[in-house]
């Protein structure tokens, strides 16, 4: 591993501490935040996850049929995972966050964990190639700071449990690229993966962070979310 790929990989680490730092210090513009991150967590699961997960099958012969179907039981499993916790949240009383908040969390520091795993495995391919995918990552992983601590906020969760995740989040890329340089991945269950994360991000932020947006019906949370959407096609656009 040479000076530039680890160069790139505490760039993905900064990134994302700067995101969540900003969500961190502008709690009052959360309703904002939600809409924000509603927006980037269902374009990305389209404009990248979901058109990731179809080429990798394609490459290796899955049927695309298996990828639709992974998509829909993960969102079907993520909505009776949080109907479940909702009775059992609301049976226990409201002192406790919902444990929506670090799962939504936890799929973002695994999904910032394959970031790096495609870091590295690109530049071993092509320096020049990993280059370009690094540089949308870091883009991208800012969103995925600001989407970690407000997916944990959102849910009631305490604001050192969203710096944990947060914190996790930042080193996830690094592993990631760290761990190309050791072993390879299945790309069958890279694609598989990848559609589970599809499904759950489409459930995230159509169910979970889209209704909250509609507590404040204004041009403004429509904007913002309308930004989010815009900002991950013109980072996607760049692989």
């Amino acid at each position: 591993m040479d000076w530039i790929i680890i160069g790139l990989a505490f760039t993905t680490f900064f990134s994302t501490l700067i995101g969540g730092t900003i969500a961190i210090k502008f709690k009052k513009a959360l309703p904002y935040f939600f809409a924000f991150a509603s927006g980037t967590l269902i374009a990305v699961t389209f404009f990248d996850i979901l058109p990731e997960s179809l080429e990798i099958s394609e490459s290796v012969n899955l049927p695309t049929r298996y990828i639709m179907i992974t998509i829909v039981a993960s969102f079907l499993f993520y909505s009776l995972l949080e109907k479940y916790f909702l009775i059992h949240h609301h049976k226990e009383g409201e002192g406790h966050g919902h444990i929506m908040g670090p799962i939504g969390a936890g799929s973002l520091v695994i999904h910032s964990f394959l970031d790096g795993v495609a870091i590295g495995a690109a530049y071993r391919v092509n320096p020049a190639i990993g280059l370009v995918v690094a540089l949308a990552v870091i883009f991208h992983d800012f969103t995925d700071g600001i989407n970690t601590v407000t997916l944990m906020l959102k849910n009631k969760q305490h604001l050192k449990n969203a710096q944990a995740f947060l914190l996790m989040d930042a080193i996830a890329p690094i592993m990631g690229i760290a761990l190309t340089s050791l072993i390879g991945i299945s790309q069958i269950i890279l694609s598989l993966i990848l559609a589970a994360f599809a499904g759950e991000f489409i459930y995230i932020g159509a169910v979970n962070l889209l209704p909250e947006t509609y507590k404040n019906p204004n041009w403004k949370t429509i904007f913002t979310t309308i930004v989010g959407v815009l900002l991950i096609f013109t980072l996607t656009s760049v692989i």
